[in-house]
């Protein structure tokens, strides 16, 4: 690549960067997922309208879960362990038995009322099974729900990830596998997967409390990058990945680390990086042109998905604790598909599945135009549910030092053992106005200091 060359894609790539920046900020405003514009921006620049040219699934299926993986370390990284280690339990059979059968009415709706053979069906029901972490939390988080029942939806975007990548991987093959042999690949990628990614996040959880590194950027270089050693080493051991990468993000996202407010916000950043980068690559995928054709058939499998197989796999994965009517239904509306779905959907192409051009349109749809009917109404039914909690603390960001409005700099300063500023008073330090010293920790203590301190 000639340096004229690499202007070019530079100047293209950091101009689609801060339309899809411009886009996340529109869509918060309208209340939608961003993930729709963009999908949408993707489309735009695509050989239909635009004219860029890609049409590759192997690429999109190699950086797409490379994408997902930072998605999910950094969904890891803020999801805080008192808000779900009592909710374990029912998000783990949410994202496993409520995934199964999901995927077994959503496989039946399309082999009976689509026609599709069962190899399509099975794979198109494993695609459209995982609700989307992003969208989940990027909607919940701006409603007053209690916290239970948020964090049953949010742990079960986390945990469900990795059970329909290994049944779209099983369904993919060749000749379909016994039963028996696809729980038992299930249950060792999944065990396997959360080994790995517990070790691992405990294992630097351990190396980043002793070891100081000598500059603050380089803690959240190193936690995101322990976050894809799990990630990379579930998947060498031909486990699950996606698991391992989210739970050694929430063990390292818990952990009593130093600058943990810069580690989530750098963590923050490269996932919105991921997912801009991500979704436009899956509209480019796309051909406006050939979607139109799938808007039918979407729209079968989409409502069977949303008032059959949801539901039922919300009371399957509930069954056994006592969660109201009420609360099973807001779940069941609020499982909103996203980027894994899309991404998914190129699996079976990319092992030559025959038939599966098709899945690709169809998913997309599907996913377009549900999010559009889930996620806006998602506020008004969870008031018509009575699910809501209107004095409940919602979630709030919180900006470390944010001193721009100021004009000012917040400064850390240690006095070491035989500083000649041992035992000077603060008011003998002559410090330029309007400057002030907050706070002293002294001995593991902290003193809010006085002039003559």
């Amino acid at each position: 690549m000639s340096l004229p060359q690499l202007y070019a894609v530079l100047l293209a790539s950091a101009g689609v960067l801060l339309a899809g920046i411009a886009a996340a900020r529109t869509a918060a405003r309208l209340g939608l997922p961003g993930l729709l514009l963009f999908l949408a921006l993707g489309v735009l620049l695509g050989e239909d309208v635009i004219g860029i040219h890609f049409d590759d699934a192997q690429l999109a299926q190699t950086l797409g879960t490379a994408a997902l993986a930072v998605i999910l370390i950094e969904g890891g990284l803020r999801t805080k362990w008192a808000d779900i280690r009592r909710l374990l339990l029912p998000s783990s059979l949410l994202a496993t038995v409520g995934v199964a059968v999901s995927v077994a009415l959503t496989a039946a709706g399309a082999h009976l009322l689509l026609g599709m053979n069962w190899q399509l069906a099975l794979l198109l029901g494993a695609i459209v099974s995982s609700t989307d972490a992003a969208a989940v939390f990027s909607v919940l988080r701006a409603l007053p729900l209690p916290r239970r029942l948020a964090g049953i939806v949010e742990a079960e975007s986390g945990f469900n990830d990795a059970p329909t990548v290994i049944l779209v991987l099983v369904f993919s093959t060749t000749a379909l596998p016994e039963p028996a042999a696809v729980a038992g690949q299930v249950a060792y990628q999944l065990v396997a997967g959360a080994v790995v990614g517990l070790l691992i996040g405990w294992a630097g959880t351990a190396a980043l409390r002793y070891v100081a590194l000598p500059a603050t950027g380089l803690y959240p270089l190193a936690t995101v990058g322990l976050g894809v050693i799990a990630f990379a080493a579930a998947g060498a051991a031909n486990a699950s990945g996606f698991l391992a990468a989210y739970l050694a993000g929430i063990v390292l996202g818990n952990a009593v680390l130093p600058h943990r407010a810069a580690t989530r916000s750098f963590a923050e950043g490269i996932g919105w990086l991921a997912q801009i980068g991500l979704f436009v690559m899956l509209g480019l995928l796309v051909s406006p042109s050939e979607l139109p054709a799938a808007v039918l058939p979407a729209t079968i499998v989409g409502l069977v998905l949303l008032l059959v197989a949801r539901p039922a796999s919300v009371l399957a994965g509930l069954i056994a604790f006592r969660t109201s009517w009420r609360e099973q239904a807001f779940i069941s509306w609020a499982g909103l598909r996203g980027a894994v779905p899309i991404v998914l959907a190129t699996f079976p192409i990319v092992a030559a599945v025959p038939g599966s051009g098709q899945l690709l349109n169809i998913v997309f749809v599907l996913v377009v135009l549900f999010t559009l009917i889930q996620g806006p109404t998602l506020p008004m039914i969870a008031r018509l549910l009575g699910v809501t909690q209107p004095g409940q603390a919602r979630e709030v960001d919180i900006e470390s030092a944010p001193l721009e409005v100021l004009d000012a700099d917040l400064l850390t300063l240690t006095i070491p053992p035989g500083s000649r500023l041992h035992g000077v008073e603060i008011f003998e330090l002559r410090l330029p106005k309007p400057s002030i010293v907050t706070l002293i920790v002294r001995g593991g203590a902290t003193i809010v200091p006085q002039p003559v301190t």
